[in-house]
């Protein structure tokens, strides 16, 4: 209630009654889970183990400690992507799995680093007392950075892409010195932007409480996310 983002939320703004918010939690959280089940049981494994971690542990305990509280977001995201890649039997690299847990860090400290500057004087957070400026900006900075090493290292780890057919199919006429099998590589500086962007959100407009609202809002973000995903599938659809 005291949130400058969150207060409008049906339940702190009283829109929701307490009773009806506490059968509408346990009647959907157990649709979801034998919704889960009947996906796959791994999968259900991976959707507990989130509600467990996120919904519960961090309500109630976690998110009252230090550096802590970051990692369980962190760990939140990435149990996210996990659930993805275990409902398609989805097999996913190591240098993969590292940029999602670099982005999932770097998110959860810009969430902090917003909130440390947008609730400065509201008592709502207490965990903020903890942290300082500087410190949050040593760790803003170290996942910032390793997000898109991480990324570039996966990209240079992929599987080849062949010049033998479909839309690259002329590209093997080209003289090998302008020819790359790593074309994934080319995403790259799309990443870098990425992550330069979201940098200045949080340093420039204190946005980074809230990462869907700023992925989903601002425009440079939006293009530069659509571009990528236009270039991958490209890349490797329509090689």
């Amino acid at each position: 209630r005291k949130h400058p983002f969150k207060h409008k939320r049906p339940l702190a703004s009283g829109q929701l009654p307490v009773p009806v918010a506490i059968f509408s939690f346990f009647f959907l959280l157990l649709a979801g889970l034998a919704l889960a089940y009947g996906l796959s049981f791994f999968f259900f494994g991976v959707c507990l183990t989130y509600w467990l971690i996120s919904g519960f542990l961090y309500t109630f305990w976690l998110k009252k400690i230090p550096i802590i509280d970051v990692l369980v977001i962190a760990t939140g995201y990435i149990l996210r992507v996990y659930a993805g890649a275990v409902a398609v039997n989805l097999h996913m690299s190591v240098w993969f799995l590292l940029t999602v847990v670099s982005m999932s860090l770097f998110l959860a400290v810009g969430k902090r680093r917003s909130e440390m500057t947008l609730l400065q004087g509201a008592q709502v957070r207490a965990t903020l007392k903890r942290y300082t400026s500087q410190l949050l900006d040593i760790y803003t900075a170290m996942f910032a950075t390793a997000s898109w090493l991480t990324y570039a290292l996966f990209t240079f780890n992929e599987p080849p892409i062949r010049f033998d057919g479909g839309v690259l199919h002329l590209m093997a006429f080209l003289p090998r010195t302008f020819l790359s099998e790593k074309l994934l590589m080319a995403t790259v500086p799309l990443m870098v932007y990425g992550v330069m962007r979201y940098l200045q959100l949080i340093y420039e407009r204190n946005e980074g409480e809230s990462p869907e609202r700023v992925i989903l809002s601002d425009k440079p973000l939006i293009i530069s996310v659509l571009t990528y995903g236009l270039m991958v599938i490209g890349l490797l659809y329509l090689s």
